[in-house]
């Protein structure tokens, strides 16, 4: 998506921002991120502001509305959203500022405990019923093995996307990113989803599956459920990298097969 400058936005939408956060005195453009056509940190009259945002008319703007409306149900681990705005022909969402660092997830990290934290206190939180979000059986319906999808049924928000670009450390506390794509179901789905991120970073099968199991949901799982996320998630990465033979989603494609068929169950 083109990204624009804060100042490029509509009068009408600059002053409807100005009417939350009082006088803008410097917008600063965001670099990172590849899915917003605004993301810049604002200088306000009542402090700072990170304002995200896209087109009304984006095929992706109905994302952006389920994260502003999952946003009151989130974790303290994650950045608090001010507003939301609709006008104009955008959507914008302002959120807490979150000056931080992307987590490192290599073997021997300080940053794993506070992943850990942070993991740990999202799989407290039940899952909205007054917002339309996914339910985790029908995000795997086209990839579990056949039988297995009740498996993935649960009450837990999930996340389910835990890139290092999805995790900030901000002083000794991780922060938990990027909630475009929230889910309905068994909280034993999130730690699988991260060891495949550590493998990502380094980790063997086995360091990885051991991290998982710091999670009581994962330990308490049925060996059949997180063989069926196992072989799910291979199948999903692998249809990823067969539209899009990048280097990296290859490696991901290889490194999800790897997980799902471990010597000793894997997933």
């Amino acid at each position: 998506m083109t990204r624009i400058p804060f100042e490029q936005l509509p009068d009408d939408v600059l002053q409807a921002v100005a009417d939350k956060t009082g006088a803008v005195h410097q917008a600063v453009t965001v670099s990172g991120g590849m899915n917003s056509g605004i993301a810049s940190v604002l200088e306000t009259d009542s402090g700072s502001v990170f304002v995200k945002g896209i087109p009304a008319d984006h095929p992706q703007v109905s994302a952006q509305r389920r994260e502003a409306a999952v946003a009151p149900h989130l974790p303290t681990s994650c950045p608090r959203l001010y507003w939301h705005l609709e006008l104009d022909g955008w959507s914008l969402l302002g959120y807490e500022v979150v000056d931080g660092r992307h987590a490192d997830y290599a073997p021997g990290s300080a940053d794993l405990p506070l992943v850990e934290a942070a993991l740990t206190e999202l799989q407290g939180v039940t899952a909205p019923t007054d917002v339309d979000i996914k339910d985790a059986v029908d995000r795997w319906a086209d990839y579990a093995p056949p039988g297995t999808l009740h498996l993935f049924a649960g009450t837990t928000l999930l996340h389910t996307d835990f890139a290092p670009d999805n995790v900030l450390i901000v002083g000794d506390r991780a922060r938990l990113v990027d909630w475009a794509w929230p889910t309905r179901g068994a909280a034993w789905i999130d730690p699988g989803a991260l060891a495949l991120r550590l493998m990502e970073a380094g980790h063997s099968v086995d360091s990885a599956l051991t991290f998982a199991g710091r999670f009581p949901s994962w330990r308490s799982a049925s060996q059949e459920a997180l063989s069926a996320l196992g072989l799910a998630t291979a199948a999903l990465w692998r249809e990823i990298a067969d539209e899009d033979g990048t280097e990296w989603k290859r490696s991901m494609a290889e490194r999800a097969a790897t997980l799902a068929h471990a010597p000793d169950g894997g997933l």
